[in-house]
């Protein structure tokens, strides 16, 4: 683990923090996304009664390293992330992963689907987010989402644990 971020606002960015609190069926301590049902605002206009799957952001360096070649000035917690990962290739896991990490445990929800905002914070920034491949699929590259299953304390240095699912595996979609 990278850098451990939160925010109690709804803003873009988070601020990395010596240690995150993660609440079991709830998300990170003091976090604006934490909670049962979506907190997103786009996601409870649409239905405030959803279930959150959208608890935990995780981002890989690799991609902070990716935007930064390209000239985008990025660092640990400017992309929404609540925990920077390095490392682990994130979206090749399949749905329902459990990460230990820390004293807790995620279950991997899906993908981030990362909206327009993020051109707001660096002009360009989304085309390389969200990009297509060679058969014009879209490719979501902005970290993955979780939800708690066991609450504890993550710190910056803590190494993540993987647990695949039995087989068949689900590919992740975007939550």
């Amino acid at each position: 683990m990278v850098a451990v971020c939160r925010d109690d606002r709804h803003r873009f960015s988070k601020a990395p923090q010596p240690s995150l609190t993660l609440l079991e069926g709830l998300g990170v301590e003091g976090d604006a996304h934490a909670g049962t049902t979506v907190q997103h605002r786009s996601r409870v206009r649409r239905d405030p009664t959803a279930p959150n799957l959208r608890q935990v952001h995780l981002l890989p360096t690799a991609l902070l390293d990716r935007v930064r070649r390209e000239g985008h000035d990025v660092g640990p917690g400017d992309l929404g992330e609540n925990l920077l990962v390095d490392g682990l290739h994130l979206h090749a896991l399949p749905t329902g992963t459990r990460l230990h990490v820390g004293g807790a445990v995620l279950r991997v929800t899906g993908l981030r689907n990362p909206c327009r905002q993020i051109d707001a914070f660096s002009p360009g920034l989304l085309g390389l987010v969200v990009g297509r491949d060679d058969d014009g699929h879209v490719v979501r590259r902005g970290g993955v989402m979780a939800v708690v299953e066991r609450g504890g304390v993550v710190r910056p240095g803590d190494g993540v644990r993987v647990e695949t699912p039995a087989a068949p595996y689900v590919p992740l979609e975007p939550v």
